[in-house]
């Protein structure tokens, strides 16, 4: 056995190690808060209306027809396979209704990069078609059909696109 007592060495807390620690805690949380601004600010306009006043002093007399609309009872069936896409206008008592056009507007929920319409094809009084590829994701699907310069559906469908088929 040794008479001489071990030296045990402790530790010293410095200023260096303060620097460090805050350098790390600060740099992370700035660095998340850059991230996520980032993300904000690229991947969403932010505009649901062009000008919030006029669609203020619109919001009744939409709403007024959007109730006569519904009840009429008139629907839209939606209908993707692969890149057709088809609208069927109907009744759910009276069957199929005669319908004149029917534009459908994609929109992807947050952006607007990939957003586009198509004016539908008559296929026959009430079923329209139309080709075209949609990518994979969730879709915003506004449909608006029309009979004698008069809408007669106007309804929105939130639909997911697995791999570029429905």
């Amino acid at each position: 056995m040794s008479a001489k007592p071990s030296e045990k060495q402790h530790f010293v807390f410095t200023g260096w190690h303060m620097l460090i620690i805050m350098l790390l805690f600060f740099g992370t949380v700035i660095s998340v808060n850059v991230t996520m601004a980032w993300n904000a600010v690229t991947s969403w306009s932010g505009l649901v209306v062009q000008n919030t006043y006029v669609a203020s002093q619109q919001f009744n007399g939409k709403a007024e027809a959007a109730k006569a609309r519904a009840a009429s009872g008139i629907v839209g069936k939606l209908q993707i396979d692969g890149t057709t896409i088809q609208y069927i206008v109907s009744h759910p008592q009276r069957g199929a209704i005669d319908t004149d056009a029917v534009t459908l507007n994609f929109r992807r929920p947050v952006g607007e990069r990939q957003d586009f319409s198509l004016n539908m094809e008559k296929k026959s009084s009430n079923t329209f078609i139309a080709q075209h590829e949609l990518a994979a994701g969730d879709w915003i699907v506004e449909a608006t059909a029309v009979k004698n310069g008069a809408i007669i559906v106007h309804e929105g469908t939130r639909i997911d696109i697995a791999g570029g088929v429905r």
